[in-house]
């Protein structure tokens, strides 16, 4: 294996930490409407992921830096050709960010629903726009001789990839709604046990139908694993929830994250950006990475940094790990 192949495997492992962490991230966001009753609850919602939302986006820092250091051509081409919908992305994540810490600045009821209802909108949107990207990114887009993005943003609306905006909203709310039943006492915990059983029948139904698309158009063995994988650990964690056991129902979630991610990167390679206008402009691990000695000087950065970080925000998670409730928010919340 080459260091380009490498740096194509760390990226897509970047991707599964990034969805399988912000994926529960995201679902919160979406669950302070469906499952919040009062502004209490939806403040313990946003305190469950509180501590540790902002450490989840650094594994879309890492992956975006990754990819514009390791795979130049590949960089250029995603952002300019999905120039729009990940401006989106980024102005959704920006105001998120404000949401979070601005909302409980002044105690006006207005002040904080206005907020609330920025962090349910800026939380639903990238959970499908990162779908739609994804089944762009494996189905295809318009590339040219010169790796040039030259379609329309309209291009991108296709139906394969709006099925893949929906299988990550609903995949993502309910990763949500099992981390919310972990995380919390009381009787939140059983409402979101029970909107999760609802969530994962939705999810299992639309994932099913995508992956299974993707694997007639695009797979083979090693993707075909990965589904099956996928698809058992959503059923369990639909069967663990359904028996109370929260911490083996969201192991089971993110490893059905972590397999459906695993599979478009299968579906991909040896292609970073397939073209649909001609096979041989495809961009490909080979001709879109950096020069080798670029890609050996970041294997040993890498080496040395990412298990430092990856400690640090696994103590986090150790530090942060008891269960709240509506009994631990202060009556002025």
């Amino acid at each position: 294996m080459q260091l380009h192949d490498v740096w194509f495997v760390l990226i897509a492992f970047l991707w599964t930490g990034y969805f399988f962490l912000e994926g529960f991230d995201f679902g919160i966001g979406v669950l302070t409407k469906l499952l919040a009753r009062d502004r209490r609850e939806k403040r313990v919602l946003i305190n469950t992921i509180g501590p540790v939302w902002d450490g989840n986006e650094v594994w879309l820092l890492s992956a975006g830096g990754a990819t514009f250091a390791a795979f130049p051509e590949w960089y250029a081409t995603l952002f300019s050709g999905f120039y729009l919908p990940l401006l989106l992305v980024l102005v959704c994540l920006i105001v998120r960010g404000v949401a979070f810490e601005y909302r409980a600045k002044r105690t006006e009821e207005r002040w904080q629903r206005n907020w609330e209802t920025a962090i349910f909108w800026t939380s639903l949107l990238p959970a499908v726009l990162w779908g739609v990207a994804f089944g762009n990114l494996v189905r295809g887009v318009k590339i040219d001789a010169h790796k040039e993005y030259v379609g329309s943003v309209l291009d991108l609306l296709n139906p394969y990839a709006l099925l893949g905006g929906l299988v990550t909203l609903t995949l993502f709310t309910f990763h949500g709604a099992v981390f919310a039943s972990l995380k919390t006492v009381g009787d939140i915990r059983e409402r979101a046990r029970k909107l999760a059983t609802v969530l994962g029948l939705v999810t299992a139904v639309l994932a099913v139908g995508f992956l299974s698309w993707t694997q007639v158009e695009k797979g083979d063995g090693g993707s075909l694993i990965a589904m099956i994988v996928s698809v058992v650990a959503l059923a369990a964690a639909l069967g663990a929830n359904k028996l109370g056991r929260e911490g083996w129902a969201f192991a089971c979630s993110g490893i059905t994250i972590a397999a459906a991610v695993a599979m478009l990167f299968l579906t991909l390679f040896p292609n970073v950006m397939p073209s649909t206008l001609n096979a041989s402009w495809n961009l490909t691990v080979t001709n879109a990475s950096s020069s080798p000695y670029t890609l050996k000087i970041m294997t040993w950065c890498a080496g040395i940094a990412a298990p430092l970080v990856m400690l640090y925000q696994g103590w986090t998670y150790w530090v942060f790990r008891k269960r709240i409730g509506t009994q631990h928010i202060a009556e002025s919340h």
